[in-house]
């Protein structure tokens, strides 16, 4: 089921910037959430990298762009510094947030079953309402660039 066009679930969760992020402080902004499965694995350090390559396109927009997995601060800390991510990384633990999203729960991996964190992204207009939610992220490395030519094309997403 897709969140696009609903309220964005609000969230608040410790950032790797030492500080706590909620939704509510980047009212009036647009918002990328992206959600990962694991810190520094093949998949989620190419994803990552890709945001960061076009992490300027989208800052000077006035986008707020952050990552979301279950790992700890700790975690993200040494990814973001293995990877130069200028981005901040959320902890979602309990996986509250990422169920709030839809990222979370029964996924295939390697033709099995299992629960665990889906690749996912949602962009929050700066209204609050979700604007375009991909469910299932397919391919990790290509996925930065789908985002970045969606917000292109969307003039009320851009402060530009």
């Amino acid at each position: 089921m897709s969140l696009e066009g609903k309220k964005a679930p609000d969230f608040n969760l410790e950032g790797s910037d030492g500080v706590r992020h909620s939704l509510k402080e980047y009212a009036g902004k647009t918002v990328v959430l992206y959600f990962y499965p694991k810190d520094s694995t093949p998949g989620c350090t190419k994803e990552a990298c890709g945001f960061r390559d076009d992490y300027t396109k989208l800052a000077d927009r006035g986008i707020v762009l952050l990552g979301v997995s279950k790992d700890s601060i700790a975690s993200h800390g040494k990814f973001i510094a293995a990877q130069g991510l200028p981005f901040v990384l959320l902890s979602d633990p309990d996986t509250a947030m990422m169920q709030a999203y839809q990222a979370f729960g029964e996924k295939v991996m390697y033709g099995k079953k299992t629960t665990g964190t889906i690749r996912s992204t949602v962009v929050i207009g700066p209204d609050g309402v979700v604007r375009k939610h991909w469910a299932k992220v397919a391919k990790a490395e290509q996925h930065p660039a789908e985002v970045l030519a969606f917000i292109e094309q969307d003039r009320t997403l851009s402060l530009s």
